[in-house]
């Protein structure tokens, strides 16, 4: 059985291949051009776990619409969100470098929850599970910070670091999903699409 995964993460690609599961992308656009269905602004007052279930769904279900319209052959789509909290504040992709210097600078030391959510469209029906870990970082130095934003590699990562990445050296203490920081969870992942009828 092959899904459609709705994501531009190589990450997610990786993950998926790792855990056997055959898919091909549905790709939004961005920029100017950005599904406003995909939205990943925050919503005034969003408590964190809210909006990564809302973005994981909305991508999910934006995805089946796609497939509709194109007339492709109906799979499952799966998609996954992302997102860091920290002090009660939800920390996305850096805007530019110095934003991710000022995350980076803030988590130095601190512990913070990464959370993804999964959601699956099959049938008219989205399927949701969340993983939930906690990440603490061992305290961080200026220059360190400034020679791992200058490699690019937090530009487009929730909360400014990778851990499958350079930041690995950062992380001194994780309780949870390791595969669920890096933006897919397998295990529930797995779980997930177990329940829809794919052996894996």
């Amino acid at each position: 059985m092959r899904i459609y995964l709705a994501s531009r993460s190589p990450r997610r690609r990786e993950l998926l291949t790792q855990i056997g599961v055959a898919f091909d992308t549905v790709i939004f656009r961005t920029g100017e051009r950005a599904d406003p269905e995909t939205d990943e602004t925050p919503r005034p007052g969003e408590a964190v776990v809210d909006y990564v279930e809302r973005v994981a769904r909305a991508k999910a279900e934006h995805g089946g619409r796609i497939l509709a319209w194109r007339k492709l052959p109906p799979r499952p789509v799966l998609s996954a969100d992302t997102t860091l909290e920290f002090d009660g504040e939800i920390i996305g992709k850096p805007f530019n470098e110095a934003e991710a210097t000022a995350f980076l600078r803030r988590l130095s030391g601190r512990t913070h929850r990464v959370l993804t959510g999964v959601a699956v469209y099959c049938d008219g029906r989205t399927d949701y599970v969340l993983s939930t870990s906690e990440v603490r970082f061992r305290v961080l130095d200026d220059e360190e910070i400034r020679q791992y934003v200058l490699s690019g590699e937090p530009m487009d990562k929730a909360g400014a670091y990778g851990i499958q990445g350079r930041a690995g050296l950062f992380v001194e203490h994780l309780a949870g999903s390791y595969t669920g920081v890096m933006g897919l969870p397998v295990c529930e992942t797995g779980e997930l699409l177990k329940r829809l009828g794919f052996r894996i």
